[in-house]
């Protein structure tokens, strides 16, 4: 509810400075989606990404295939009987722990990829974003407006799409 009185009281201040011609409102949207998958640096980041999951995922696997191997091996001993019961408490402890690692390791590496996402694409966004903020000032506006996250619903035939000159200004053309 609050949200909506906000909407309103901020929509009324801008329609009512607009008519009295006090100021003038130079709107510009941009998809920042489009510009950053348009980025060479955003590919060089996402092909860094790829190499680390891939990395996760083989010493993931290595981990699966032992595990694997210890509990075919337990459960033959199991079937034929020949375990005794402290042999088989200590094999269903290795088992349990070996589960133990594979969920805290994929865990970590969820983890750490996550982080490196960060790490990749922050710079990234912020040259976006630096570049966005020139392209603005330079040329008057003063809203930018991102359609690339879904947060805009209607962009008026008045806003410009400023994507061209970011381009530009990145030296993406």
């Amino acid at each position: 509810m609050k949200k909506y009185l906000l909407v309103i009281l901020v929509s009324v201040v801008v329609f009512s400075l607009s008519l009295n011609g006090q100021v003038k409102l130079k709107i510009g949207h941009i998809n920042s989606q489009e510009l950053l998958a348009a980025m060479p640096a955003s590919d060089s980041a996402q092909k860094k990404l790829e190499i680390i999951a891939a990395d996760h995922e083989l010493v993931l696997e290595e981990m699966s295939v032992e595990f694997n191997k210890k509990f075919e091996a337990y459960r033959t001993a199991m079937e034929a009987g020949t375990l005794s019961d402290l042999a088989r408490a200590t094999k269903e402890a290795e088992l349990e722990d070996m589960q133990n690692r594979i969920a805290t390791f994929e865990q970590t590496a969820q983890q750490d990829i996550q982080q490196k996402r960060v790490e990749l694409f922050t710079p990234v966004q912020e040259t976006a974003l630096n570049a966005v903020n020139e392209v603005a000032e330079e040329n008057g506006f003063t809203y930018i407006l991102d359609t690339g996250i879904g947060a805009v619903v209607y962009t008026s035939p008045d806003s410009e799409n400023i994507l061209p000159l970011v381009k530009v200004k990145l030296g993406l053309q």
